[in-house]
């Protein structure tokens, strides 16, 4: 039996989405423990595209089940459309698909002042995706959520909304001069999803604690990235929840000793979306060099955003490897640098003998760059890692060099088959 959890190493983005497809069809059992619709996966099998933002995507594979977490925060109408979106495509998911109780629910208020706040601070907006996950975790963190309990009985849900609204629309009046949410409709467009997914509620972490008793492969899903986590992020850029390995037994309530392994996902070259500082950034010249954001396909998955792009940094990585425990590296997109004449490396911050706590600190951090030469040769359809160019597998062992962790899984291009494996896992 292995237990693994999957985890973004940057700032999400990675390409955790492909790595949890090739490993769930050895799984029994995936996990996804935080975060909500903000986050997003990206799964290619053939000419087919499959978008997740809250489903396991493990959930393609027939022989699963799935299970979103307590530690997760879920929009009922998003879901549903989620739901909806793989029935189109054929996918089935009933008796397979399982929500914890213990999970809080998105409101529409919840969305609303999550967009009021970042309007609110102007040129030092966070670049939040406005889906109100921040806003539903602080009211978790209040006492006043909703959860998924509340949301399948209809006496509680009642109870519990008008409650809270009244808070949220004195919020909402005072604070932001925005309009108040009225009860009934509200009310009753909740009750409606209550009914809709109330067969998918379940006591989940019994289910996967059995699982675990039995020796099942067990599947962890992390969601966004080590540099976006709520208090060892990049603050006050960062999401809402724990986005490293100890998250992943928090977030689902499982113990620590049911996870054997940590696979840390990393592109090899840097990215990020939206606001927070990037110290490896291409800009000018050196981004005109960079393949574009389509040919890269560095358009993110929720948002539609443009990311941001930079070479990759060992220096957070190794940081990140730190936060994780990270047992082995997963590495992404190595194609994307095939036709470059040169490649960077961050090797650490002038001055910085450790990660930098402050983003402001790491906006003025200055990168100490190693430079190897492009080996100018494609990838793409490499299959055997003795058969890469050798100027790429320098590229490769300098990493593991650099962030003291072996590389296990190789992926050239976002197809299933445009992997390279380097070592096993669920004893495959």
């Amino acid at each position: 039996m292995e237990s693994i959890a999957v985890i973004g190493m940057q700032w999400g983005d990675e390409g955790k989405g492909k790595v949890i497809d090739l490993l769930s069809e050895k799984a029994h059992h995936i996990v996804r423990a935080q975060g909500g619709n903000n986050a997003g996966h990206t799964i290619v099998i053939g000419s087919s595209e499959y978008r997740f933002h809250l489903i396991p995507s493990g959930i393609l594979y027939p022989h699963t089940k799935c299970y979103i977490g307590g530690g997760t925060v879920i929009d009922p109408a998003s879901l549903l459309e989620e739901m909806e979106g793989l029935k189109k495509k054929g996918v089935q998911f009933e008796k397979r698909l399982f929500i914890s109780l213990y999970a809080h629910i998105v409101f529409p208020y919840h969305r609303l002042i999550d967009q009021l706040v970042e309007k609110e601070k102007g040129s030092a907006k966070v670049g939040t995706t406005g889906k109100g996950i921040g806003p539903c975790y602080s009211d978790k963190i209040n006492r006043c959520g909703i959860r998924m309990a509340d949301l399948l009985s209809p006496e509680i849900l009642r109870e519990r909304l008008q409650a809270t609204l009244a808070i949220k629309n004195r919020e909402l009046e005072r604070m932001y001069g925005a309009s108040a949410v009225e009860f009934e409709p509200l009310y009753q467009e909740y009750a409606e999803y209550g009914k809709k997914l109330a067969h998918f509620g379940a006591a989940v972490e019994e289910l996967v604690f059995q699982a675990s008793k039995k020796e099942d492969n067990i599947l962890f899903e992390g969601a966004q990235g080590a540099m976006l986590d709520i208090t060892f992020g990049t603050y006050p850029f960062v999401t809402s929840s724990c986005t490293l390995a100890g998250g992943v037994c928090s977030g689902f309530g499982l113990g620590p000793t049911k996870v054997t392994r940590t696979i840390g996902v990393t592109k090899a070259y840097t990215t990020r979306v939206g606001s927070g500082p990037l110290p490896t950034e291409l800009l000018g010249e050196e981004l005109s060099r960079f393949p574009d954001h389509t040919a890269s396909r560095e358009i993110g998955t929720t948002t539609g955003r443009k990311r941001r792009m930079g070479w990759f940094d060992a220096f957070l990585l190794k940081h990140t490897v730190c936060l994780n425990g990270a047992d082995t590296l997963a590495l992404t997109k190595l194609d994307i640098l095939d036709e470059l004449d040169q490649i960077k490396i961050c090797v650490g911050y002038k001055h910085c003998r450790s990660f930098p706590a402050t983003s402001e600190e790491l906006a003025r951090a200055i990168p100490i760059y190693e430079t190897h030469p492009g080996w100018k040769k494609s990838t793409r359809n490499i299959q055997i890692y003795d058969d890469l160019p050798h100027l790429a597998k320098a590229y490769l062992r300098r990493i593991e060099e650099l962030c003291e962790v072996p590389i296990s899984i190789l992926s050239i291009g976002p197809e299933r088959e445009k992997t390279i494996w380097l070592d096993r896992f669920f004893n495959g």
